[in-house]
């Protein structure tokens, strides 16, 4: 008479004859072929763009010592972190749009993640991290070369992309501990972390929360940085008689506050909600738009009003035969 297996009997035999997860498949947004044409050659413009506009925006603050001051060296910081936050994305996704092998190794997924998270929270910290350069800037003007001095901007700078590489860590971690055995099919573009704790074995519910108050922390903290720095600054706008004052306050200042609107309130949709409200489908549109399109509208949000970045830009780029053909044509 045989013995009746027990419930860890059952357990150890599942185990054995579950395969462990080594590559992944990046579903992406969609199998016709004519599409994924068009959707290569549209983001490959986007990229192209987003490169030359981020780098561009660097090397202006590299090579124009006009724009050689905190707000522009935060400045170049962002153009740099776009640069790279779209850079760990985009090559992959443009590859996989005219690949039938739309593979990516789980080392690889795990790159990917920890880079796209550790750009993307350190953003969210040099946004703050602006606000308060400007706050110090207009409504204590005189102690701004003491309250910015790079013994302040320096730190500040590194603080942030310790704090990105930290969060980073945390959750690449935290993702690729859960064990992958029911299917290696992410539905995305790239490795996210909702998409990931959808096609985990695993009891996720440690990782939604880690995603939840990390996140949504991290969110939180650095929106009232930028909050309390505006209402400061929007107090010493009402104090200024001049009109030609207020008008540059409110160019500088209006541009900042629309790329962070325009970044935190799509990283708040994606990440800072209950996990039983995730629609994979739509959350695949909203992260490219805050990875692929946001860091392309950046450069020009900071600069489509700014007079001083203009002026660098024909001092600058202005030397070169091509420029003064393009410049003087216009």
């Amino acid at each position: 008479m045989s013995a009746v297996p027990s419930d860890l009997d059952l357990y150890r035999i599942q185990m054995e004859n579950v395969t462990e997860v080594t590559t992944f498949i990046l579903m992406g947004f969609t199998n016709d072929f004519k599409l994924q044409v068009f959707l290569f050659f549209l983001f490959l413009a986007i990229y192209l763009f987003t490169m030359m506009g981020n780098l561009g925006m660097v090397l202006l603050v590299i090579g124009d010592s006009r724009l050689h001051n905190p707000m522009y060296y935060f400045l170049s910081v962002l153009s740099f972190l776009d640069a790279c936050y779209s850079s760990a994305v985009t090559p992959k996704m443009l590859v996989n749009f005219l690949s039938e092998n739309k593979a990516i190794s789980f080392l690889g997924c795990a790159a990917q993640m920890f880079l796209f998270v550790t750009f993307g929270t350190t953003e969210c910290f040099i946004l703050a991290a602006m606000a308060y350069d400007r706050y110090v800037a207009i409504y204590n003007p005189l102690l701004y070369s003491v309250r910015m001095s790079p013994r302040v901007y320096v730190p500040l700078i590194i603080s942030c992309y310790v704090g990105g590489f930290l969060h980073a860590t945390l959750h690449t971690v935290a993702t690729f501990r859960l064990s992958f055995c029911a299917s290696n099919e992410i539905k995305h573009v790239f490795c996210d972390i909702p998409p990931l704790l959808a096609i985990s074995c695993s009891d996720t519910h440690i990782n939604q929360l880690l995603v939840f108050y990390f996140a949504g922390s991290i969110e939180i903290s650095t929106i009232l940085i930028v909050l309390v720095s505006y209402g400061f600054i929007l107090l010493a706008i009402l104090r200024m008689h001049s009109a030609e004052g207020r008008r540059k306050v409110f160019s500088t200042c209006g541009s900042h506050l629309t790329g962070v609107s325009i970044f935190h309130g799509t990283v708040l949709f994606m990440y800072v909600r209950p996990n039983s409200s995730y629609a994979l489908d739509h959350d695949m549109i909203v992260s490219v738009f805050y990875t692929i399109v946001i860091p392309m509208l950046n450069p020009i949000i900071y600069s489509l009003r700014n007079k001083d970045v203009k002026d660098a830009t024909k001092r600058v780029f202005g030397k070169s035969w091509f420029a003064n053909k393009v410049y003087f044509s216009h």
